[in-house]
């Protein structure tokens, strides 16, 4: 008896997991389908196996209902690897087989995602916040209830699909399903148009949504709000609506991972003397202590003080850099006072890094 191959795992052909979206699912598809289509590799029977995989795959997974009961049966949900009514059929036979089984949802069209692109600032991205938004979309006209017909009689069947919503595209040994471009998926053309909405089926609203923005949201974020979309055709679902976050920049802060970075000036005698110095933080000001002979460029930790991981795990710190600045504008005591106090110091007194640089310069010249 020859030993059947045991039918590989829908999700692992497509190459995502198992609780990867709807449009996750449909990328991976495409990708494998244009990777592996026999048209790019002609003779290659390896290729056009796992173009076929692809596919059946991509047929069950893209189903809500086909993929719920993969989910829970596996493979049994469909029958016994090479049994049942799919025996012997290619790819194209078994997809022409579902869209016949799957006519009636195959004419419903999605909602169109909706994108927001939402401002907030430096802080709010911090600790979080909900924010109400305003923006336009579209609705089922309520004179038509959607059809965008007049009246029931204003409908028929679409010419270019037959009412099926799709037609059947060659590409190489295969014939592939394609969204009808006469009706849009539904099925039915409007020959009598509704008045209101002028034969759309949908008109332009404006929409309030709360939206919640969680703590350490960084810019860039998308938020997806499930089903917030357009309406779908047809009993269709709607679709989602995409918040994109944009960050305000801060004049004092800057953010690195969960951590936040600030520059400070500290006058000459607060470097050399040391001084409590105060820093600001998200949180406001704090105390930070700047020990005597602090130079330009050091940078001190003032832990917890960055942003919140959220999660009920710490939050990052925050990074103080000490820039040491140079006086101008001296007064003819205070050139007097820096001229007595170089006299003093000299080259090799209270300048370790000068008396370094020097040693260097001096044994590299010989001088």
């Amino acid at each position: 008896m020859v030993a059947v191959a045991a039918k590989r795992d829908y999700y692992d052909i497509l190459e995502v997991a198992r609780d990867a979206t709807d449009a996750e699912i449909k990328r991976a598809f495409r990708q494998l389908a244009l990777r592996h289509h026999p048209d790019k590799n002609p003779d290659d029977r390896a290729a056009e196996e796992r173009f076929k995989e692809a596919n059946e795959a991509y047929a069950v997974l893209s189903d809500p209902d086909k993929r719920a009961a993969y989910d829970r049966f596996g493979h049994a949900a469909f029958g016994a690897p090479g049994t049942g009514p799919a025996a012997g059929f290619g790819v194209s036979d078994v997809l022409d087989n579902f869209l016949d089984l799957l006519g009636r949802k195959r004419r419903q069209a999605a909602g169109r995602d909706l994108r927001y692109t939402l401002e907030i600032s430096f802080e709010e991205a911090a600790f979080g916040i909900e924010k109400r938004i305003h923006f336009p979309t579209r609705k089922d006209c309520d004179a038509c209830g959607g059809s965008g017909a007049k009246s029931a009689s204003g409908l028929r069947v679409c010419p270019g699909c037959a009412g099926r919503g799709e037609i059947r595209v060659k590409q190489g040994l295969f014939t592939l399903p394609r969204t009808c471009t006469t009706c849009g998926g539904t099925g039915k053309v409007v020959i009598d148009p509704c008045g209101r909405c002028e034969g759309t089926g949908l008109l332009r609203v404006e929409r309030e949504f709360a939206v919640r923005i969680p703590s350490g949201t960084a810019d860039g974020d998308v938020r997806r709000v499930p089903r917030e979309g357009e309406p779908g055709r047809g009993g269709g679902a709607p679709g989602d609506l995409h918040v994109v976050v944009r960050v305000k920049p801060h004049p004092l802060f800057e953010r690195q991972g969960f951590d936040v970075v600030c520059d400070i000036p500290v006058s000459f005698p607060q470097a050399a003397l040391g001084a409590q110095v105060d820093v600001p933080t998200l949180d406001g000001k704090v105390k930070m202590r700047i020990p005597e002979g602090t130079q330009s460029g050091k940078t001190f930790r003032l832990r917890g003080k960055g942003i919140p991981r959220g999660g009920g795990r710490p939050r990052g710190d925050q990074h103080v850099k000490v820039t040491v600045e140079t006086p101008t504008n001296l007064t003819a005591r205070q050139r007097e006072l820096l001229e007595e106090l170089a006299h003093e110091t000299g080259e090799a007194i209270g300048y370790p890094r000068k008396k370094n640089f020097l040693d260097k310069v001096r044994e590299l010249f010989d001088v």
